[in-house]
């Protein structure tokens, strides 16, 4: 479709004014003034929409009357036309190049008589249309699937049929149900996979156990959460000594066995090309998305207990020092002698006499074997200078129809660590591995932060008064240190979350950059291959290394969508033009690291919606929160008792003007300088749910802090004025009532001296409007005299 292709006379004017703007565009990078680009265009809920420029240059802003003949997801071919004031791109639709073909979720309505459909996606911005004909047994309120039959243009909405009817919008597990579809979540395995997963036999045969080392007499055992269902590490240890003199080694040897999911599932198979497809398992309240059948990701492939199963064996020396001095790998079978759980772990480390421990009285020595190496390895990170920041995570506990009964804070003990540390290390050892033996393989890669977000964060950390400083070329150890010097300020969490937002988004790629957060030269996924993709491509390449093989991918792993740009990076590798086996691990890689972030979204909206869902009957409540983060428009504050978000927008923080510092992060008023930080606390009330958004609304609740804030900064005294010195004794500071009533005498003062100001340039208007002023107060005067008053 193409709207347009004149030369744009009517905004001549307008571009060369703004030509100056040219040359520091963001634009630039791709296309400047004029120019044309493609790209795909990201919807708005307010009408609008940004195309996102497939070469990576910046974003290109589309005014709403650009975007009526387009949907969320389109792929465009647009013309810069001008700059804002900001010196930001603003484009013109030329061309539709590609209509994203997916059903559409939302609800269908029925209103005036005409059918339509909202769509639950809000970057979607129109309504679709619906014939009589086309509802199929659809009802008006329920939840359903759209297929369009006729897209947008300027002067009509699109029209579409009903394709699947999920049902009412408050069964148990709609919220998940929609997510999968919002975010093109793949969700059903298909036939050819079912079909080979049935085949697959129930238990092991002695066909599998060839060329493996029998490991199933050491006492390897599981140690996962509560709720978990696929186990796919199990660990043991053991204290090691070698040699005499000088080269003689004392330490422990340590076994980190993992589930041999590339035994299963092969190149070419429909199992592999659905688990490639899904990239990973999706995590939500209650439910799985696995990315293999459960015949394999909780049966053949799970370590369960007390079963003989098939695993890829990290087995390392670790000196008393930490480090891994040496390592194999190797196909083994082994038979997990226990499923323990974190909380059971913790209570035996803790108390080797105590009930957990008598349970499992024969396995508790090589507990406190891992135990110690955990202790050594630890150190060993922190002489590394590894990041380590104590966040607080949540689990969500729902009831027996989905809806969420309680938020708990998920509490990282002792086991959480020691798994944590025992995992490193064997995927450092998958790293070292492949990248001594120069394979192409994909790494897991964290970089440190750019030089823009380093300048912002040394900004933040000098408006703070923190005399530390970054180099120019950050390492985690500084990262470290500051976290370690500012854990016992009060504003610690804001300083921490600052630290976090300044380093970049882990993905995966071809190209080894290091681990920032972690300060490995080398890094890659191995211990999870049940459910993440990569972790199955690093045993194969490890296992074609073992027989003096090389492992090539498969053709077919090139038929896949184009991965969306990364803000501040350069646009993802284009699958079509990968033409040697570097760039097709860039893909591969590139479609991994979309896929992860598309289940990190679907979980993130499920949760959402529980969470509104769970703030609704609370509507009106007051509680104790904590500003988790300030922007231009608001404050968000997090309950402390629910662990629930939402925000304060920034109109109901009080009848003054706000000025955002981006630098402090904080919001300051002018008037009086009240400051509002992240780290804050603050009590709210809530005063709105948006399911459909996905939206908690606070309103600020007065209390005894904030009165102190106010009495901090004077009415008729600007921020950051001296106050008057006393010339005598010294003066009993006010209440925060005192204080309150003087904001307010200052406010009628000022109304006042408008008035007056107002009156003697217009005497003849003023006199007019005190008359009138008069005249109303001595009705309302008579009124009540006149009212006749009741008997007692």
């Amino acid at each position: 479709m193409n709207q347009s292709s004149e030369p744009f006379q009517e905004n001549r004017d307008y571009i060369i004014k703004n030509l100056k703007h040219t040359t520091n565009a963001p634009a630039a990078e791709g296309a400047g003034l004029l120019g044309e680009i493609e790209g795909t265009l990201q919807g708005h809920r307010d009408g609008h929409g940004f195309l996102i420029p497939d070469d990576g240059s910046a974003d290109i802003y589309l005014p709403a009357q650009e975007t009526q003949a387009v949907m969320h997801g389109d792929r465009l071919r647009v013309r810069i036309v001008r700059m804002d004031k900001r010196g930001r791109p603003e484009g013109r639709v030329l061309e539709i190049l590609e209509r994203k073909k997916r059903p559409i979720i939302g609800r269908l309505l029925l209103e005036s008589g005409v059918w339509l459909v909202a769509p639950e996606d809000r970057r979607m911005g129109q309504d679709i249309l619906i014939p009589k004909n086309g509802i199929a047994n659809a009802t008006a309120g329920q939840v359903v699937a759209v297929e369009l039959t006729e897209p947008p243009s300027l002067y009509s909405k699109p029209v579409g049929r009903v394709v699947e009817v999920l049902g009412e919008i408050d069964d148990p597990g709609m919220e998940i149900e929609i997510a999968v579809r919002k975010y093109d979540v793949p969700h059903r395995f298909s036939p050819e996979t079912l079909a080979q997963s049935a085949k697959l036999p129930e238990r092991l045969r002695a066909a599998d156990l060839k060329h493996r080392i029998d490991l199933r007499d050491v006492a390897l055992v599981t140690i996962d959460g509560e709720d978990a269902r696929d186990f796919d590490d199990a660990v043991y240890c053991e204290p090691f000594k070698q040699g005499r003199g000088k080269k003689a080694f004392e330490g422990w040897r340590l076994l980190v066995a993992i589930a041999d999911v590339s035994h299963y599932v092969k190149p070419g198979e429909p199992l592999d090309a659905d688990a490639y497809e899904r990239a990973t398992s999706v995590y939500f309240p209650r439910r799985v998305i696995p990315m293999l059948p459960e015949k394999l990701s909780n049966g053949l492939c799970s370590l369960n207990p007390y079963e003989d199963r098939l695993s890829m064996v990290c087995d390392m020396l670790v000196s008393t020092d930490g480090e891994v001095t040496a390592y194999q790998f190797y196909p083994a079978v082994i038979c997990s002698h226990a499923r323990f759980t974190y909380t059971e772990v913790a209570a035996i480390l803790g108390n080797t006499h105590g009930p957990e421990a008598a349970k499992r009285r024969e396995l508790v020595p090589h507990l406190l074997h891992l135990h110690e190496v955990y202790r050594a390895l630890l150190a060993e990170r922190q002489r590394r200078g590894a990041v380590d920041f104590e966040t607080t995570e949540t689990q969500i506990v729902c009831d027996d129809n989905g809806r969420i009964e309680k938020i708990v804070p998920r509490v990282r003990n002792e086991a959480h660590r020691l798994i944590e540390e025992a995992m490193l290390a064997a995927n450092v050892c998958s790293a070292d591995f492949i990248l001594g033996s120069k394979h192409p393989s994909l790494y897991r890669v964290h970089e440190g932060p750019t030089p823009e977000k380093r300048q912002t964060l040394q900004a933040y950390l000098r408006s703070l008064g923190i005399g530390m400083g970054l180099s120019e070329d950050p390492s985690p150890r500084e990262f470290q240190q500051l976290a370690e010097a500012t854990k016992d300020r009060a504003d610690a969490q804001q300083i921490h979350q600052m630290l976090l937002r300044s380093m970049q988004q882990a993905i995966y790629t071809g190209t080894n950059s290091g681990h920032f957060g972690l300060a490995y030269p080398a890094y890659t996924h191995f211990t999870s291959p049940i459910r993440r993709y990569p972790d199955l491509l690093v045993h194969r390449v490890i296992k074609a290394l073992l027989g003096n093989k090389r492992y090539t991918l498969d053709a077919s792993k090139m038929n896949v969508p184009q991965a969306p740009k990364r803000p501040g990076r350069a646009a993802p590798p284009n699958p079509a033009e990968a033409r040697n086996e570097g760039e097709r691990w860039e893909v591969v890689g590139a479609h991994c690291s979309a896929n992860e972030r598309r289940a990190d979204e679907a979980s993130r909206d499920v949760e959402a919606w529980l969470k509104c869902r769970y703030m609704r009957d609370r509507l009106g409540e007051v509680f104790a929160g904590t500003v988790s983060a300030v922007t231009s428009f608001g404050l968000f504050v997090q309950l402390d008792e629910l662990y629930v978000e939402g925000l304060v927008h920034i109109t109901e923080l009080g009848g003054e003007y706000f000025r955002f510092d981006e630098v402090r992060q904080e919001l300051r008023g002018e008037r009086t300088g009240i400051r509002y930080v992240t780290g804050a606390r603050v009590q709210v009330q809530v005063s709105r749910v948006d399911l459909d958004g996905r939206r908690i609304d606070f309103r600020l609740v007065r209390d005894d802090e904030e009165a102190r804030l106010l009495a901090r900064t004077p009415a008729g005294r600007s921020p950051g004025k001296a106050a008057p010195k006393s010339a005598g004794r010294k003066r009993t500071p006010k209440t925060a009532v005192e204080t309150l009533e003087d904001v307010r005498q200052a406010d009628r003062d000022v109304k006042k001296s408008r008035k007056a100001v107002v009156a003697s340039l217009h005497p003849v208007k003023a006199a007019q409007q005190a008359a009138k002023r008069a005249a109303t107060k001595a009705a309302k005067k008579t009124a009540a005299k006149s009212t006749p008053r009741k008997r007692r």
